[in-house]
């Protein structure tokens, strides 16, 4: 995936900033997104506040959200990486992830990108040069190529690598298995 950059600098952004507890009251992910990063991206009125970065015309069709250390702590809930999908982004790149946070990303759908202190800080320092910095994201290769043709490897397990691969969930990944299931099942039925 090829995407230009949303720059998200705050660190430990928990998920009640990502997508505020009183829109949790819905089952499923739709019209989650234009409620991610709510108290942020609007007024009282519900007006947008056009400084917040996702809130900027040039921001639309993003995929990669380069955010701050320490992403997604606080409480649990899927509907973090829901309304991050559902506004359009992919991955989402950082020093560190809460981990019951990322591995809610894994499961629905996003990839956490982890990256050293240096390559952050090129990516923030590129993005505040051109705001139009465009990086790579190979999953396959597990790599992130930046503008200057280096490429950073990140850490991913092989399931959830493979799941992400084949745009299944855990429950897909056992139903794509059914032939061999039902030839185990019969087996061990004689």
């Amino acid at each position: 995936m090829n995407s230009k950059i949303v720059p998200l600098s705050a660190e430990n952004v928990d998920t009640d900033q990502i997508i505020p507890a009183r829109f949790l009251k819905v089952t499923d992910k739709l019209g989650l997104g234009k409620m991610l990063f709510s108290d942020w991206r609007y007024n009282d009125d519900g007006s947008p506040k056009p400084e917040f970065v996702i809130n900027k015309p040039e921001m639309a069709g993003r995929q990669v959200l380069l955010a701050g250390d320490n992403f997604g702590c606080g409480s649990s809930r899927e509907h973090a990486p829901w309304a991050l999908t559902g506004w359009g982004i992919r991955a989402v790149i950082s020093t560190s992830f809460a981990d019951i946070f990322r591995n809610n990303s894994l499961k629905n759908g996003l990839l956490p990108v982890i990256v050293d202190k240096d390559t952050h800080e090129q990516l923030f320092s590129l993005c505040e040069e051109d705001p139009n910095t465009e990086v790579s994201v190979d999953l396959a290769t597990q790599t992130l190529n930046l503008p200057d043709g280096r490429k950073v490897t990140f850490p991913i397990d092989a399931f959830s690598k493979t799941c992400l691969l084949n745009g299944v969930d855990e429950i897909g990944y056992v139903q794509g298995m059914r032939e061999k299931i039902e030839a185990y099942e019969k087996a061990m039925a004689k």
